[in-house]
């Protein structure tokens, strides 16, 4: 069974910057498309940012221009990079990976980010 583990979340200051990690356990392959994904206390999950069928990118209005995902195939790795952090931005963040062949969903444990008062 494929596993995604997110790493990188950690308490920030409001302007800081953070880039959080997705490794994929075996092959980032397995997936057609990955995508970001966060949930802040009493609120549902909300993209943040995803892959398209197209090879495209869909950001969420509130990180246009201060979120940056990328992903190095050869790490298996997916990456957030968030810049310009607000306090708003606190939540776990989730790694989400479609799968290539079945279209099932996979999830990561998920990492939380934090702001220092």
């Amino acid at each position: 069974q494929v596993q995604l583990v997110e790493s990188g979340g950690g308490l920030v200051q409001p302007g800081g910057s953070l880039r959080l990690s997705c490794t994929v356990s075996g092959s980032i392959f397995s997936f057609g498309r990955m995508g970001w994904y966060r949930q802040a206390p009493g609120k549902q999950r909300e993209l943040v940012v995803a892959e398209t069928n197209g090879g495209r990118t869909n950001y969420a209005d509130s990180v246009k221009g201060r979120f940056t995902i990328s992903r190095d195939n050869a790490k298996n790795t997916l990456y957030l990079q968030m810049n310009r952090l607000k306090p708003v931005d606190a939540a776990v963040y989730y790694c989400r990976g479609v799968a290539a062949v079945s279209n099932n969903d996979h999830w990561g444990q998920g990492t939380q980010v934090t702001f220092s008062t």
